[in-house]
């Protein structure tokens, strides 16, 4: 047990910033038909604490860690950075949005536990499971 506690949740993720995502060609959103990697180039495990959420690996200068306050709005949704054609035709494949007050991850994007060949993730349940936390 470390200083902030056990974790209530965990799991794997890839993730982007929306910068990221503005960024990105077409090439790589076509690439992106074959493995959602080619947007989302970070990885690591999403850890919801008692008093934060962390992304862990989010940049070279380590984890991202976000507290109720610091994320306005968690929500599974696509959008015109990643739409459904990218996502699989299923709303199972919509990615977690969390708009935050961080200034280098304003609003970030993540698929968490991504299964490729269906195009689906947890997104929806962490949706829910990030909203009734930040709500205390």
């Amino acid at each position: 047990m470390n200083e902030i506690g056990p974790p209530l949740a965990q799991a794997d993720y890839i993730g982007a910033s929306a910068h990221e995502l503005t960024e990105k060609r077409a090439a790589a959103k076509i690439a992106a038909g074959i493995s959602q990697k080619t947007l989302f180039q970070r990885r690591g495990r999403i850890i919801l604490h008692a008093d934060l959420l962390v992304l862990t690996d989010w940049s070279d200068q380590g984890d991202l860690t976000l507290t109720r306050t610091d994320i306005t709005a968690a929500e599974a949704r696509f959008t015109h950075l990643y739409g459904r054609f990218l996502g699989g035709l299923l709303n199972a494949g919509r990615p977690l949005i969390l708009n935050t007050t961080h200034a280098s991850a304003a609003e970030v994007y993540l698929l968490i536990n991504h299964r490729g060949f269906l195009e689906t993730t947890d997104d929806r349940t962490w949706e829910k499971r990030i909203e009734r936390w930040r709500h205390g």
